[in-house]
């Protein structure tokens, strides 16, 4: 459907008197999905965003303002990922599995943790009782 045409056409210059047929047709068709390019943008994010007339601009501002958002969110997971601890009413290998996602949502965020880096997470959010397992780990010369 070519929705995506005005973000991908850099805005046409102006109809004057002098343009040719073809150059407003270009520029309806522009205007056509410009328009339909910020119309299809949800209502609760158009409200926050200060209007524009080109959807290229108006993309570009939504982009700005969710980027402090992420910086939100990487704060958010990294005092969670610090701060889990395995509360012992779910399996082991379920709160892993919850700590490994975790760190797995850094790297949508062109952040990584290391493999070793989160068993020591890992193995820090575990209680008191699971001690002779933290000490048979760090006494293996395997990772």
């Amino acid at each position: 459907m070519d929705l995506d045409h005005a973000l991908r056409i850099d805005t046409p210059a102006a109809i004057m008197a002098q343009s040719t047929i073809e150059q407003k047709v270009a520029n309806e068709k522009w205007e056509c999905y410009n328009c339909m390019s910020k119309s299809s943008i949800s209502v609760a994010i158009r409200g926050a965003i200060p209007d524009s007339n080109n959807a290229k601009t108006y993309l570009a501002s939504i982009e700005e303002q969710f980027k402090g958002f992420s910086k939100a969110h990487v704060s958010t997971l990294v005092m969670k990922i610090l701060t889990t601890e395995y509360d012992g009413t779910s399996g082991v290998c379920e709160h892993i599995m919850m700590m490994n996602d975790m760190a797995c949502k850094f790297k949508g965020m062109e952040m990584t943790i290391s493999k070793g880096f989160l068993v020591h997470f890992i193995m820090t959010s575990l209680p008191v009782q699971f001690g002779p397992f933290k000490i048979n780990y760090n006494t293996k010369k395997e990772k």
